[in-house]
């Protein structure tokens, strides 16, 4: 029930204010846990949706509401591309202590779905200091992966690979990413 719940508030959300006439960025993304094959759970795409006023108060952060989530919480520096595209800023924040890796991977995608690119979830497995994200590119999204700008490619790979690699305590080495589990080569 809790899975269906994730994908059809979103869902309905998106169609809402898709029929606007405009195409929002900030659309939330769905969540539901899953359990990775080293058993932790990992969701399959967005814990939180986006943090625009229009969106917070149509929608419940999945976060809040699942109940295998935790109301505790952890504090961890998540980081971001700066305007002129050419540095990460971190930015202290705080994520579930149940699923910090993937809260913090949530966090960092909050603002990737643009106009004309969106992500429809993602999927999380770290396993011997590796850290492999698995991207879903929305089916109706104009724009693939390899179509992105470079800037805007710095800003989703290079924020999850300097997000995921600069928590210390998470012990991640590197930082792989797949697109539905086939290798994204830029």
């Amino acid at each position: 029930m809790h899975k269906l719940f994730f994908y059809v508030v979103p869902l309905t959300v998106s169609v809402v204010l898709s029929s606007c006439g405009t195409a929002p960025s900030n659309l939330p993304v769905a969540s539901s846990p899953e359990t990775s094959p080293t058993g932790t759970p990992s969701p399959s795409s967005s814990p939180a949706p986006k943090e625009s006023p229009s969106a917070a108060s149509r929608t419940s952060s999945p976060v809040q509401t699942s109940s295998v989530v935790s109301a505790k919480t952890v504090p961890v520096n998540v980081y971001k591309l700066d305007s002129q595209c050419r540095d990460f800023v971190a930015e202290k924040t705080a994520v579930s202590a149940n699923q910090p890796i993937a809260a913090a991977v949530g966090k960092v995608l909050e603002n990737a779905d643009s106009a004309d690119f969106s992500l429809s979830g993602y999927r999380v497995n770290v396993a011997s200091g590796v850290a492999t994200i698995d991207l879903r590119v929305a089916p109706d999204s104009k724009r693939k992966l390899v179509s992105l700008s470079s800037c805007e490619q710095m800003a989703i790979f290079g924020s999850l690979r300097k997000t995921l690699t600069s928590n210390a305590q998470w012990k991640i080495k590197s930082v792989r990413f797949t697109d539905r589990g086939k290798e994204v080569v830029l």
